[in-house]
Formats: C-alpha cells, structure tokens, sequence
C-alpha cells in the first residue's frame, strides 16, 4: 500500500522518485545553506530536523515520530511503547571516539524512529557528529552497497563489521560539496533510489 503523502500520489514507483528528487533538492538546500550548522549535533531533536527538512515536500510525518511498529526482513526495530524511551538512551551515549559515535549510530538504526526515510536522514545525522568530534565524515561513494547493508544488518548483535567498513571510508574533506553529493547519492543508492543524480539538481 501506498503511503500518504502530500503529493497525492497513489502509485508507488512515482512517490518513489517524487520523493528522491524533492528530498535531494533539499539535502543539497542543508548543506549549501550551511542549515546542519544550526541543528543540535549526535541528538534526536537533531536528526528530527533533518528528517523534517528533506521530507517535509512529500509526508506530513516528516520530523515525526512514528505511531506504528515497523520491520524490515525479519528484523523489528523498536516498538512504539519504547521508542521514546529509547530516544532518550541514545541522546545520552557518549561520542567522544569513533567507536563511541557508530554505537550510537547502531542504536539509532535499531530505534527507526520515524515511518519513512531513517537510513537516509541517519546517515547525515552520522556525518555532523562525525565532523564535530572528528573532523572527519563518511565518503559514502566509497562504501559498497552490499558491505554495507549486511554490516549494518548484523550490527544490533555485533558493531564490528559496520566499524570496519565506515572507518575505511573516513575522508577528512569535511566541506567538499562533490564529496557531499556523492555521499548523498550513495546514501540514496543503499534505499533503491537512483533515478536522480544529485549534481543535476543543483
């Protein structure tokens, strides 16, 4: 079933590339109008306001958290009754290390707070603690869909793998915009979007 959206769209490949091309524009609109300086940093309320701006053309749910238990695979990420609960852990794990950060990272995944559009908002969410504590950020562009993904899906039992595969691909090109666009289009490329090139809608 289609989910509502504010495009009234009820076929799903069109809200799929609706909503790549909207959100793109506005992960470009973050980074060049230097908007993920104004969030918090390694916090729900920050990754609430990245997700409320790069979906805020397509759901009424962007920026909100979910009001219905979701799955991916076998997998259950964590129920409504706990999520906010589960928030309130995750904003108070250290991100002092690099380990520390992608802890916290995991947590967040297992947590999926929103209905639509976790991976994609965590993953810059990810980038801004990475850059304030590190000074470096993730070049998605060099990290393998599948290595990632199987990484990410075994790491609520062990963190090892995901650790290996993202310290690899640490840059400390923290204010390039060709690394940010590639990031985002690999970041888009893990979901199944890939219609659109992020470079052409700028």
């Amino acid at each position: 079933m289609t989910l509502d959206n504010k495009l009234g769209l009820k076929d799903d490949i069109k809200l799929a590339h609706e909503e790549e091309r909207l959100s793109k524009k506005r992960a470009l609109e973050l980074y060049d109008n230097k908007l993920m300086d104004t969030f918090e940093v390694g916090t729900f309320k920050g990754l609430k306001s990245i997700h409320g701006y790069l979906f805020q053309d397509i759901y009424e749910f962007a920026g909100k958290i979910r009001m219905v238990d979701i799955a991916k695979g076998n997998f259950r990420f964590a129920p409504v009754l706990y999520l906010d609960a589960a928030l309130v852990s995750i904003d108070k794990m250290p991100q002092d290390t690099f380990e520390h950060i992608i802890d916290k990272y995991v947590e967040m995944n297992v947590a999926h707070p929103f209905r639509e559009g976790n991976g994609r908002s965590m993953r810059i969410w990810l980038d801004c603690i990475l850059k304030q504590e590190l000074g470096k950020v993730v070049d998605w562009s060099k990290v393998d869909k599948e290595d990632y993904l199987l990484a990410m899906e075994r790491s609520p039992v062990r963190s090892t793998e995901i650790k290996v595969v993202l310290e690899k691909a640490l840059t400390d090109k923290t204010n390039d915009r060709q690394v940010y666009m590639k990031g985002i289009d690999a970041s888009y490329h893990y979901e199944g979007y890939s219609t659109y090139c992020t470079d052409n809608l700028s």
